[in-house]
C-alpha cells in the first residue's frame, strides 16, 4: 500500500469523562493488597532475551514524553533485571495505528548510537549489546521525514529477519515487550493501539508478549516520568513472577495498564479485567470545508450517559480499575471467533489467579 508521511493526532482526554465511570468502579472486585514472596533474585530475568517494541516511536525527544520515553524506561528496568534486551521499535510515532502492516517496499533500520540522556549506560554488558534500533520505510538511510515502519511491522521484521541479522537470535526472543505506551489503551480504544497491535504480531509468530501503557497527567496530554518508571518496575517484577511460574504464553498476550502516580498516589493492587465495550474518544468526522470533499478529522471526548454506545457496560472492565487507581491487566488474543476459549482456558486460569494472589504490589 502507498505509504504517506504521518502526523500524530494527540487525544486529549479529560477528567471529566474517566471521573463518570466512578460508579463502575464499585462493582470491581478487590484483592488482598498484601502478598507473602520469596526474597526476589537480584536478577530475576537473567538470560531471558527480550525485544522491546512501541508505538511511541523511539526518539523521545519531546516536552512531553509522548514519544518513547517509555519505551526507555522499560529497557533501563528490564537491563537491571538481568535481560538481554534489543529494541526494534517505529522511527516515527505511529499511535493509534493498531496491527497495520505495509505490503510493499523495504525496511531500513537506523541504529541509535546516542542514547537520551540518562540511559545512555542501562544495559552495559548486555550480550547483545542492547541495540536501540528505530524502522522506517525507505531503501534508504531514515531521515527526518522518512516514514515509518507501523509496530506491528517493527515486530514482524524482527522476529522473521531482523533478531537474526543485527543481534544473532537466530531463535528468536523468549518473549515480545511492547511500550510503555504514552496514555493508557482500555476498553474499545484497545482495538485502535498499536502498542497492542505490536503484543498481537508478536503472538501471531507464537511468542509471548506483554503490552505496556502508562496513564497521563489530569490532563492526559502530558505523561510524567514518574508514571513510566512505576509501571516499568511493576512490569518487571510481573514478568519476572510469569517466567518463574511458566506462564509466559504465545495463546495470548498480556496488558498492562498503569494508573497516574505522579501526583504522589501508589497504584493499588493489579486486577484481573476484561477489555470494556465504552469509548473514551470519539473519532468525529462531520466538519466539511465549505461544500467541497475534505472533512477534518476531529477526535474529542465521548458523551458518557445511559444509552449511549460511549458508556461502558462492561463490569469488570480494564477502564473502570484504572480510574479506581488499580494497575489493570487483561489478557488479549489473535482469535477473533467470538466465543473462542483459548487451549481450554488453562493458562488464562493460571495467570488470572497469579494476577489476584501472588502478582507483585505496586
Amino acid at each position: 500500500m502507498p505509504t504517506t508521511s504521518r502526523s500524530r493526532i494527540v487525544l486529549a482526554t479529560t477528567t471529566a469523562v474517566l471521573t463518570s465511570l466512578t460508579a463502575a468502579a464499585d462493582a470491581l472486585p478487590q484483592t488482598t493488597e498484601t502478598a507473602t514472596h520469596a526474597e526476589p533474585s537480584a536478577e530475576p530475568l537473567a538470560g531471558l532475551r527480550v525485544l522491546l517494541s512501541n508505538d511511541d516511536s523511539m526518539q523521545a525527544a519531546k516536552a512531553s514524553h509522548a514519544d518513547g520515553l517509555g519505551l526507555y524506561e522499560m529497557r533501563k528496568a528490564l537491563c537491571a533485571a538481568g535481560a538481554d534486551v534489543v529494541v526494534m521499535a517505529p522511527w516515527q510515532v505511529q499511535s493509534g495505528k493498531g496491527t497495520a502492516v505495509t505490503n510493499g517496499g523495504a525496511l531500513t533500520l537506523a541504529r541509535r548510537t546516542r542514547l537520551p540522556a540518562g540511559y545512555e549506560n542501562d544495559c552495559t554488558g548486555a550480550p547483545s549489546g542492547s541495540p536501540v534500533y528505530g524502522v522506517c520505510l525507505s531503501d534508504d538511510a531514515c531521515g527526518a521525514g522518512t516514514p515509518s515502519a507501523t509496530p506491528a511491522d517493527t515486530v514482524k521484521f524482527a522476529l522473521r529477519s531482523g533478531l537474526a541479522a543485527k543481534a544473532g537470535w537466530a531463535d528468536g526472543p523468549d518473549v515480545v515487550v511492547t511500550g510503555i505506551n504514552s496514555g493508557p489503551n482500555v476498553s474499545a480504544q484497545v482495538n485502535d493501539s498499536g502498542t497492542v497491535g505490536a503484543a498481537v504480531a508478536a503472538i501471531d509468530d507464537g511468542v509471548p508478549a506483554l503490552a505496556f501503557s502508562s496513564s497521563g497527567d489530569s490532563t492526559n496530554t502530558d505523561f510524567p516520568v514518574a508514571n513510566y518508571r512505576a509501571n516499568a518496575e511493576f512490569g518487571t517484577r510481573l514478568l519476572a513472577g510469569m517466567r518463574e511460574r511458566s506462564l509466559l504464553t504465545g495463546k495470548f498476550a498480556v496488558k498492562v495498564d498503569y494508573p497516574d502516580v505522579s501526583t504522589g498516589r501508589q497504584a493499588k493492587a493489579p486486577l484481573w479485567t476484561d477489555i470494556g465495550h465504552g469509548k473514551v474518544v470519539w473519532h468525529d468526522y462531520a466538519a466539511r470545508r465549505g461544500s467541497g470533499d475534505t472533512f477534518d478529522i476531529v477526535p474529542g471526548v465521548c458523551a458518557d450517559r445511559p444509552g449511549d454506545s460511549c458508556t461502558e457496560t462492561v463490569r469488570r472492565a480494564d477502564s473502570t480499575a484504572l480510574l479506581s487507581g488499580h494497575v489493570a491487566v487483561a489478557p488479549v488474543t489473535a482469535d477473533r471467533t467470538y466465543g473462542a476459549t483459548v487451549d481450554g482456558g488453562n493458562n488464562l486460569r493460571k495467570l488470572k489467579h497469579y494476577v489476584e494472589h501472588d502478582a507483585p504490589r505496586p
